[in-house]
């Protein structure tokens, strides 16, 4: 799901540009949260009463009854694990970036799951970048895609492993074991490199580009329709307008 490129050097570590696209990060190292916190109203509007039962199962039914995903992914989990960043979805100056970051973030773990279907990548590889020295491989591991974010390469394994409290580049594969897990490293992901242009009201195609640049400008198109499709739809679901800028 993760396209390869030329290196380029951003910050203290080496990045992947079409895996990340412009001012992309592995996120901060940040202590461990032993517990949740009380979620926050995001301007108003509780993210529960947005993701309600029915508007996940409008997602995860659509998904095959022979997915592993199926049986894994649930609304339970996504709630115990947004207990542990009550940020997302605030921060923006109405209830309108609320509905919009939510209508982006599931836009985003609709495509890379395919409706919930998938709990890791299917085309699997080791992915990983050996110039990111703080995070050493383990030479038995692979850093592919999993989770409800598919978050890949052991530059974002490891530290989110850190935040979250798991070992991220000696057990990735605790990722697709625990469906709180699961969730945990999106919303790391998503809080760490994609948050702050939803509530700075940059436009969903800055999100495409935070995440896959490397399918902006004509690098896959109907990657990027297929994805602003999702997010169009979901906005129309939470009564909100998608906003201007959605494709890149």
């Amino acid at each position: 799901m993760w396209s390869w490129c030329m290196l380029q050097p951003m910050g203290f570590l080496w990045q992947r540009a079409e895996y990340c696209g412009d001012g992309c990060r592995e996120g901060p190292c940040v202590l461990r949260n032993p517990t949740p916190s009380t979620p926050r109203p995001g301007n108003g509007v509780p993210i529960r009463n947005l993701v309600t039962q029915e508007f996940f199962n409008g997602i995860i039914n659509q998904a095959s009854s022979s997915c592993a995903g199926k049986i894994f992914y649930s609304r339970s989990a996504f709630l115990e694990a947004l207990n542990f960043y009550p940020k997302f979805g605030t921060g923006g100056k109405s209830s309108e970036d609320t509905k919009r970051e939510v209508a982006a973030f599931f836009a985003r773990v609709t495509h890379e799951t395919g409706h919930f279907c998938y709990i890791e990548e299917i085309v699997k590889a080791t992915y990983c970048e050996q110039e990111a020295t703080e995070w050493p491989c383990n030479s038995e591991k692979q850093y592919y895609g999993r989770g409800s974010i598919q978050i890949t390469w052991n530059y974002n394994y490891g530290p989110a492993g850190q935040s979250i409290g798991f070992d991220g580049l000696n057990a990735p594969e605790t990722v697709a074991n625990d469906p709180v897990i699961a969730f945990r490293t999106a919303f790391w992901f998503w809080m760490n490199n994609v948050h702050s242009r939803i509530i700075s009201r940059q436009g969903f195609a800055s999100t495409i580009r935070a995440i896959n640049g490397g399918e902006c400008d004509g690098g896959n198109t109907p990657a990027v329709n297929a994805r602003v499709g999702y997010y169009t739809k979901y906005c129309n679901q939470l009564g909100v307008s998608p906003g201007d800028d959605l494709y890149c």
